[in-house]
C-alpha cells in the first residue's frame, strides 16, 4: 500500500479492485460468479477495466500487441 497522498500506480489499483470483489463475493449472500447482485456488478466491472487497463500497459511496454 502507498503513503496517504501518494499517487496509487496501476497494479495496485487493479490489486485492490480484485480484494474487494473477493470479499464481497465471500460475503454477499445474493451474488455468485454468474449472477452478481448490482454491487457484485459493479466491483466486477471496475476489477476487468483495470485489468485490461494493466494488461494493455504491460503489453506496451514490452511492445507486444
Amino acid at each position: 500500500m502507498t503513503s496517504p497522498g501518494k499517487k496509487r500506480s496501476l497494479y495496485d489499483l487493479y490489486m485492490d479492485a480484485d480484494t474487494a470483489v473477493r470479499e464481497h463475493d465471500a460475503t454477499c449472500t445474493t451474488s455468485s460468479p454468474t449472477a452478481r447482485c448490482a454491487t457484485g456488478r459493479r466491483l466486477f466491472g471496475e476489477l476487468v477495466r483495470l485489468r485490461n487497463d494493466y494488461l494493455t500497459r504491460l503489453r506496451a511496454k514490452k511492445g507486444t500487441p
